[in-house]
């Protein structure tokens, strides 16, 4: 059996230095809130006035709402930017089951609590990996009610490659959240997943304090990580095989040229596969995680795709 490879530490527990955009933008405070859904409290993060077009960030498998806290006050000028955080992530509440549908209704619900379907000007969502899965479900729900989609390295795979992906996953053992003692010790063993090394330390680092809560309960005292372990139980290795194509909303995908989600016939599925009009872009020297490799080279993509949008 073939052992993990083990990688070095990206964090020391000490705040990495960062440029003055970072520390301008991260200055930019959420109204931090909750919204109920089917029973559950799940985290919103909203910037930018009441009343504008709303645009609706969506994070990736493992991660939570901040993952964009660098990212959308470069939009709430001229956006109501909402984040959610996926039920089982980040500070929203878990429940027995994660099915996509529901985790859907989750985003509508965030939707309509932003006041996206108030506006004149139609809502706009911008999807993570994992996200992706949800935002395509909920273009299937609402498309007709969008005015666009954008998927950033989405899993959107071939019937081979989702196989050969869950006889990976499905042999990997899922055990309950480790407990640290110590922040410290917790963000020294904090990953990307896929695996990838990071030069943006200072936003790796503004992640991982983020994704650790503190608890004192029958489970231990300390520090562990806010996800659900039953989302990667192994009936769970879902993607999407193909984009709708009636859903009424056009969709962009941005992929990372490093990432390390594909195999290159992969990319060359998604270019055949995805739905007319669809355009496809790509970020280079960014790494699945395009946020945190090029975090600037994304915000200019997305401000790009937006004024090339016509009215809806």
């Amino acid at each position: 059996m073939t052992r993990p490879v083990e990688r070095p530490p990206l964090l020391d527990g000490r705040v990495p230095p960062a440029p003055d955009w970072y520390h301008t933008t991260i200055a930019e405070a959420p109204e931090r809130g909750t919204i109920p859904v089917h029973g559950v409290d799940i985290e919103l993060l909203t910037w930018g006035e009441v009343g504008a077009p709303v645009l609706l960030f969506l994070h990736g498998k493992g991660a939570h709402a901040d993952w964009w806290s660098f990212i959308a006050p470069f939009f709430s000028r001229r956006f109501r930017v909402a984040a959610i955080s996926w039920s089982g992530m980040g500070r929203s509440g878990w429940r027995e089951a994660y099915p996509e549908a529901l985790l859907a209704e989750e985003a509508l619900a965030a939707l309509e609590h932003a006041g996206a379907f108030e506006s004149s000007v139609r809502p706009l969502v911008v999807a993570h990996s994992y996200g992706c899965l949800m935002a395509a479900e909920l273009a299937s729900l609402v498309g007709d009610r969008l005015r666009a989609a954008v998927l950033i390295d989405p899993a959107i795979y071939s019937v081979e490659t989702v196989e050969l992906r869950r006889q990976r996953w499905g042999a990997v053992e899922r055990k309950p959240s480790r407990i640290y003692a110590t922040m410290e010790e917790a963000l020294a063993r904090y990953r990307f997943s896929p695996w990838q090394p990071c030069e943006n330390l200072y936003l790796a680092d503004y992640i991982a304090r983020r994704s650790l809560t503190y608890v004192d309960d029958a489970s231990g005292t300390g520090w562990r990580w806010c996800f659900d372990p039953r989302h990667w139980s192994p009936d769970r290795q879902n993607a999407i095989h193909e984009l709708p194509r009636d859903a009424g909303v056009p969709f962009t995908i941005i992929l990372g040229s490093n990432s390390a989600l594909y195999r290159p016939q992969d990319v060359d599925y998604i270019a055949r596969t995805r739905p007319p009009g669809t355009a496809l872009v790509t970020i280079p020297e960014a790494a699945h995680h395009v946020m945190v490799d090029q975090p600037i080279a994304l915000v200019s993509a997305l401000r790009t795709i937006f004024a090339g949008l016509p009215a809806r």
